[in-house]
């Protein structure tokens, strides 16, 4: 490989530096990364940060490589050992660090690695990524001695995940961690609370042997439908590569999704919080808004992304946040961060208190038509402009009901269809929901007609 000059730019990306390992990503690379953000740190005040890594087989080398170019611009590094992201955040929370780095690929395939941030409490993404990348390839760098210590955490954090458990009723769990880096925890967790608990795939293994690490692809949860129906559970529950995507099933294989489980965990928040806003991402379903506002809530819709969600919990001051990709984020009696782990001990904690089953929560949320979230290609330079072309294009018609907060969510007689650029792929998504097939169908239609007249294939959607 030629060596490059500065950072693969494709490595940059909205919410996260992410890359294949030894092609666009390299250890050179994160020692580049670790040297400017340790000198953006000393900038802004700030001295301490927490690293910790995923269970992928390039991680502890990737880690190793970070924290080499912490220290050599003077960051004072805490090494918090291989775990879920969420036990990552959780030590910079306790140790009281500046900032925290997490060397993680997330749900992406074996071959990749990357990077998620924070500073001084906050997200950092965005614009602060691009610069993060320039400072790298201007070598901007501050020079100065740092120091490197570690800091058990693994324990103190399942201690954690325990206090907000409550309820009488014993359940009966199946997990699947998907050979991602929550599976210590999950067998650490379940060991110490009541009920029954089994489990497939918790040995950590960065090559996934068993399936992707994604629970929010549904073909992924089939092992874990398969167990819950042999052991006649009362649901399952999944965790994704770097454990802050949460997947769960009831006990009839039916997948909860994430305004769903969101609907179902605000019971207890806004019961303790009325009127409290509660965040959820443009491709939500109409029920998440509606529903949240017979709770006594107040629903907000907002932009897709990790780094945006909790920027705007910040924002709002809001308890309780989550999107349609799973993350959930718990500021009531948390930290504000997305812990699919804490999300499955909140979500466990309410069916051990009710009557009721998962399955019945779940029969009594309205029942919608929708597609599943659909992508369709889209060049980088080409899919920003085709939504800032239909945007143009709908502000044109005085009786059009849309938001553009984020790609265009346009509302209908019919139900309402979404599109927008992704922020992580040459790609533009889709997503379309309705009371009725008939009102979908024609949904569809709307959006293949769009396509089309943007000069985009249809044949895809």
């Amino acid at each position: 490989m030629t060596k490059r000059e500065g950072l693969d730019p494709s490595v940059l990306r909205a919410y996260d530096i992410r890359g294949v390992v030894g092609d666009t990503l390299t250890e050179d690379d994160m020692t580049a990364i670790g040297r400017a953000f340790a000198s953006e740190m000393a900038n802004r005040g700030a001295k301490t940060v927490a690293v910790g890594y995923d269970g992928r087989l390039t991680s502890p080398a990737m880690a190793s490589a970070l924290v080499a170019g912490l220290y050599q611009s003077g960051a004072s590094v805490i090494q918090t050992g291989m775990g879920p992201s969420p036990m990552a955040y959780f030590a910079s929370y306790k140790l009281g660090t500046d900032a925290c780095l997490m060397v993680t690929g997330s749900h992406n395939p074996p071959d990749f690695n990357g990077l998620k941030m924070t500073l001084q409490s906050k997200a950092f993404y965005g614009d602060d990524i691009l610069e993060l990348g320039a400072r790298v390839a201007r070598q901007d760098y501050i020079d100065a001695e740092g120091d490197i210590s570690e800091q058990e955490v693994f324990d103190a954090y399942v201690d954690r995940m325990l206090i907000d458990y409550e309820g009488t009723k014993e359940l009966s769990v199946a997990w699947d961690p998907g050979n991602g880096a929550a599976g210590d925890v999950t067998k650490a967790v379940t060991a110490r609370l009541p009920g029954r608990h089994v489990m497939i795939n918790e040995t950590i293994d960065g090559t996934f042997p068993a399936h992707h690490p994604d629970p929010t692809v549904e073909s992924n949860l089939e092992q874990l439908k398969d167990l819950v129906a042999r052991e006649k559970c009362d649901l399952g529950i999944a965790f994704d590569g770097d454990g802050d995507r949460i997947g769960v099933i009831d006990a009839q294989g039916r997948v909860l999704w994430g305004d769903q489980l969101l609907v179902l965990l605000a019971r207890d928040v806004l019961a303790d919080q009325p009127g409290a806003p509660i965040l959820c991402d443009v491709k939500a379903s109409r029920m998440f808004f509606e529903e949240i506002e017979k709770l006594g809530g107040k629903p907000v819709m907002w932009k897709v992304g990790h780094s945006h969600i909790k920027s705007k919990m910040v924002e709002l001051n809001a308890p309780l946040a989550g999107e349609m990709s799973a993350h959930i984020f718990f500021k009531h009696r948390y930290y504000g961060y997305d812990d699919a782990m804490y999300a499955a001990i909140r979500l466990l904690s309410l069916l051990a208190k009710s009557d009721k089953s998962l399955a019945e929560y779940r029969d009594d949320l309205p029942q919608m038509v929708n597609t599943p979230e659909i992508r369709i290609d889209c060049a980088d330079d080409r899919k920003f402009d085709v939504i800032d072309e239909l945007v143009t294009q709908l502000r044109k018609d005085p009786d059009a009901d849309f938001s553009d907060m984020d790609g265009v969510r346009v509302e209908t007689e019919h139900g309402w269809w979404l599109l927008r650029a992704s922020n992580t792929q040459p790609a533009l998504v889709i997503r379309c929901e309705s009371d009725t097939q008939d009102g979908l169908d024609h949904l569809k239609d709307i959006v293949r007609g769009t396509l089309k007249a943007h000069g985009l294939d249809p044949a895809a959607f």
